[in-house]
């Protein structure tokens, strides 16, 4: 079986390019308004190219960021310099597994976009959620996104799925296409991505699969009560409405001891 950290570097370079057609900044405004109300400082878990982490420090936030992709974190880091942030962003490689923190230390912890169902292994889920309570203060919340509706997720072959500019001036065209299986024995889902760049007369193409564990919500929430969180709201929209198995939106919060 593989990590689930694999392909992440390789998709570096596309990540905000497809992010931008799909999910956006939807998510943004949810994220942001649970850290100012939390308040103190928040960790975001796997925050990649900055996405979510920038907005945070634009608002205010005390955030780190931590990310096992070298490559994620150098877009992140490129991004930081350019916005010229009142409010630094301190950007961490590092293992969600065994983070490189003293605790406790947050006010929050946070792991949208689905970051935990990178764990492949139910022991490395297990780890995360022990170092997640371990950093966070008493009484601080963990927020979690899960990939909605990954288990009944329909498998298809080569699916040209999306395609446009990438930095149209002096940018490349980019096409990806994309093949979803169903490992259901193992309850992974595996996303075969081909991104190809086209500059003028030259054709560019990289080839990875990102791997998500299949995991529903109630199976999350148990986990996180079994590493003693107590779930306080199941929630199946960004405004704050209630979940159900057909919700648009998969997330979670807890609080710790």
């Amino acid at each position: 079986m593989a990590h689930g950290y694999e392909g992440w570097d390789d998709y570096a370079p596309f990540y905000d390019w497809e992010n931008a057609r799909t999910l956006g900044r939807r998510d943004v405004p949810f994220w942001r308004n649970l850290a100012l109300n939390t308040g103190g400082r928040v960790l975001e878990l796997g925050c990649g190219t900055g996405r979510i982490s920038l907005p945070l420090a634009r608002a205010g936030v005390d955030v780190i960021g931590i990310d096992r992709s070298g490559p994620m974190l150098d877009r992140a880091r490129t991004r930081v310099r350019r916005a010229k942030l009142t409010t630094p962003v301190q950007l961490v490689r590092g293992d969600i597994r065994a983070v490189p923190f003293q605790g406790p230390r947050f006010a929050m912890v946070m792991a949208p976009y689905g970051i935990l169902q990178s764990l492949l292994r139910e022991r490395d889920l297990a780890s995360t959620l022990q170092e997640v309570r371990r950093v966070l203060l008493p009484g601080g919340t963990f927020g979690l996104e899960l990939v909605a509706d990954l288990p009944s997720w329909q498998e298809y072959r080569k699916r040209l799925s999306l395609t446009g500019w990438r930095h149209r001036r002096g940018g490349a065209h980019v096409t990806l296409i994309e093949t979803v299986r169903q490992d259901r024995a193992r309850r992974l889902t595996i996303f075969d991505q081909e991104f190809i760049e086209r500059r003028g007369r030259s054709r560019r193409t990289q080839r990875f699969a990102l791997t998500f564990r299949t995991l529903s919500i109630p199976q999350m929430a148990r986990r996180l009560e079994k590493a003693g969180f107590s779930v306080t709201a199941l929630l199946g929209d960004y405004r704050g409405g209630p979940w159900d198995p057909r919700a648009e939106v998969w997330v979670i919060l807890a609080k710790a001891p």
